[in-house]
């Protein structure tokens, strides 16, 4: 759990028009994260941004379940998928 990795040339776009973008660096990349179960593939990536953050601040054993269950849900239910 934790921020999707994004592709490098969007990494340096991204970094060089929001300078928060870097806080996403702090933790390791995940295959899931509050952005994928929140939000959809074609979520802005400032929005994207705003769920890592939020992610980055609140680490926990227990938001991580949360995700992960979250991430469950979404998988077999489809909601959110696009």
């Amino acid at each position: 759990v934790g921020p999707r990795p994004e592709r490098p040339v969007f990494v340096e776009q991204y970094a060089g028009e929001t300078p928060l973008y870097e806080r996403r660096f702090l933790v390791k990349p995940g295959m899931t994260g509050l952005a994928q179960v929140h939000g959809r593939y074609n979520t802005q990536y400032a929005q994207k941004l705003r769920y890592d953050l939020a992610y980055i601040n609140s680490l926990s054993i227990a938001l991580d379940l949360r995700i992960l269950l979250a991430t469950i849900r979404t998988v077999l239910t489809g909601r959110g998928a696009v």
